[in-house]
Parts: C-alpha cells; structure tokens; sequence
C-alpha cells in the first residue's frame, strides 16, 4: 500500500512540472535509475512514460568589462522533459523551460520556453516523420547539447534561434547513416515583433538603405547528415539551411560538426558559418547601431552579414567519477560591402571545468569552471575591446523522475 502510494504521488508530481531537449539531450539514460525505482523499489514495465527534471544551480563569482567582479548565486537552468513510446511506431517529446516567459508568441502561439511540442511517427526502420515545435535539422554538437552542461555557448549558438514549429523527415539508408529534411518557420514571432515597425536595412556599401518588408513565405529550409563511422568512435553532424527574413532577404547557414567518441576521451569541432541578406543574429546591428543612426527613430539593420564561428571541446575522463573539460571558440563577424565593418568584430572564449560524479546511479555532477571571453574591434570604428571572466562552484543534476 505505501509503494502504491507513493508512486501515485511520483506521478502526479510528475505531472504538475514542466524542460528542453536537442536531438542528443540524454542519450544515456537508461543507465541512470529513476527516483521511482529509487525510493519505491519500482521496476518500470514500459517506456510510455517518461520524465527528466534538468537542473544546474552555482554560486559564482564574474568581472564585467570594466574590470568589477561581482559574486551571488544563480539557477543557470531549470527545465522539464516529458517523452516516451506510445506503441512501436507512436512517440511523443515535451520540453518545456521553467525559467523563461511563457507568453505566446504571434507567429505559432507558442511560447519561447516552449522548446519542443512534437509527436513522430515511425513508418519503418528506416523513415520517420516528426511534427510539431522542433529543433530545427542543424548539424555540429554545440547545438545538439544538453544545455545543463554547457558553461558558456559561442556568440553563434547562443544566439542562434532553433526551436520552431514545422516538420522534419528522417532516412537512413544504413543503420550508421541518418539524413534529415526539415521544414519549419522562421520565426516563433511575427516579422513586427523580430525587426521592430518600419524596420531599415542598410544596403550595399552604406550609403543608402531601404525598408523591410515581410516575406509572403517566411519559412526556413534544413537538410542534415548524421554519420557513424568505425563502431561509433567518429561521428559526424553536417547541415545546411535557408531561411526566409523578409521579401526578397535569406538567411543561409552551414554547420560542419565532426566528433571523436572514446572510452575515456570525447572530443569535437565545429565549424559554422552564417551568411544573413539580413542580419538573423543581431550582433553586428547591434554593436554597430550606433554608425547607422536610425531616421525617426526606426530600427535598423544591417544586409549581407557574414559570421564564422570554430568551436572545439575535449572531454576526459581520467579517473573513475572524475571529468575534465577543455572548450575554445574562436569567432569573426564582417559586413564584407563596408569597408570599415570588413573583418570588424573577433571574439576568443575558453572554458575549463573540473566534474565530479559522486553517485554512481545518478547523473548529478559537482563542478567547479572558469570561463572567459575576449572579443576585439578593428581599429578606427568607435568600439573598445572588452573581456570578462567568470568562475563558478556548483552542480548539474538531469533527475530522471520516473
């Protein structure tokens, strides 16, 4: 009676809760036990239902660009994921962030914390369709991290905005290769709501500009490569895609992901490359605004921007229940038709953290991290160079619920 109980409680808790997920978020779950089986001595006797509290949480200490450093303790991400198999082919995914504005957006009335809404359906081994809120078909393995264990993105992810409403079609023709079709909208807003009423787009070599217009077909286009080579010790993640901004502006992007999977050692690269008619990412209008300045008060954004972003992490696991974690970015952003925004902008990040897991049956990590960023303007254009630095002690638990 008290195990009966105590499991109707689980699953109502269950319930009352609400997380995210990219393609590879929790891909080792089934060796964790879940707090069902924990506490009720429960063996689950089927994969219907299944739920994922995601939780980082630090105390940390950062110094701005001016050089003050400044110490509290902060909840880095809070988030729920509810997925299972309804029947062989039937499958359903929730993840829904518990710290982020659950307004709905004017684009697909749903809202940002909203990641991923989606049901899928597998016609065979072989094909499956999923539709929905979903992360857009991207390539590399920043993108497709669990976002608990990631101390500081590169200025593209994190900038980077991925999780819409649409379809995607997946094919593997083998076991160890996977291609992807999506299509989805642009945007979770409306065109207002993303670049602002009247919005001007600066054109050519900067000298003159004209006013944006929404796209009829504001839609974004994704095809992907997922590889396995050598028993899974080299994987791969390439992509590109094209995105609809406004009338007659498109949004083009390639990711080159490429991963070595070992025993004790993990490590990737990434190369991405954005070029946007209309700056998608917003850092370069951003940093810039200020050389453009906007007629009555309009928002303004620059065309033909060009992002380029390298990114490398190394996982080591060098004893038992201890990792150590090495990450490096390197990224430029360029307006390549104005001379003066030509190569303007280069950001360095690097990224060191020492985890510890203290329990064998559960995904809950001890971390201490130091994270640091430098980025630098070319000379001439009114920008100064900043950095930052951040150390942090905390924990990351993925809590598998039930």
């Amino acid at each position: 009676m008290k195990k009966t109980l105590l499991c109707a409680c689980l699953f109502a808790l269950s319930l009352g809760t609400n997380a995210q997920d990219n393609h590879g978020y929790g891909a080792n779950d089934g060796q964790f036990k879940s707090l069902a089986e924990e506490i009720a001595d429960l063996k689950k006797s089927n994969d219907m239902f299944n739920v994922y509290i995601n939780y980082a949480a630090d105390v940390q200490a950062q110094a701005d660009a001016e050089h003050k450093w400044s110490t509290g303790f902060t909840n880095r991400e809070l988030r729920l994921e509810i997925k299972g198999n309804l029947t062989d082919r039937l499958y359903y995914r929730l993840c829904h962030r518990l710290n982020k504005s659950n307004d709905a957006k004017g684009g697909d009335n749903f809202a940002k914390a909203t990641d991923i809404m989606m049901v899928g359906y597998k016609f065979s081994d072989r094909f499956k369709l999923e539709v929905g809120k979903l992360c857009q078909s991207l390539g590399g393995f920043e993108v497709d991290e669990n976002p608990i264990y990631v101390y500081e993105f590169s200025d593209m992810t994190g900038s980077l905005d991925c999780y819409m409403a649409g379809v995607a079609a997946s094919y593997k023709p083998v076991p160890s290769q996977e291609f992807v079709l999506g299509v989805t909208n642009s945007h979770n807003e409306k065109f207002s709501e993303v670049y602002g009423d009247n919005p001007v787009a600066i054109e050519g070599n900067g000298t003159h500009n004209r006013v944006l217009e929404k796209s009829r077909n504001p839609l974004a286009y994704c095809v992907n490569w997922n590889g396995s080579f050598m028993d899974d010790k080299l994987q791969t993640r390439w992509s590109w895609g094209l995105q609809g901004e406004a009338r007659h502006k498109y949004s083009r992007i390639l990711i080159l992901g490429q991963k070595l999977k070992l025993d004790r050692l993990q490590c990737y690269f990434d190369y991405m490359r954005e070029y946007d008619g209309v700056d998608r990412l917003g850092l370069v209008s951003n940093e810039a605004a200020a050389l453009f300045p906007a007629p009555g008060g309009t928002q303004v954004w620059l065309s033909d921007t060009d992002y380029n972003s390298f990114v490398t992490k190394l996982n080591w696991q060098f004893v038992p229940r201890w990792n150590l974690m090495l990450k490096g970015m390197y990224e430029t952003a360029s307006v390549k038709k104005i001379d003066r925004l030509n190569n303007f902008r280069k950001s360095y990040g690097y990224v060191g953290s020492v985890e510890y897991y203290p329990v064998k049956s559960q995904d809950l990590r001890i971390f201490l991290a130091y994270v640091g960023r430098k980025v630098d303007y070319k000379e001439g254009i009114g920008l100064n160079k900043y950095n930052t630095n951040r150390i942090e002690l905390g924990f990351m638990y993925r809590l598998k619920a039930y």
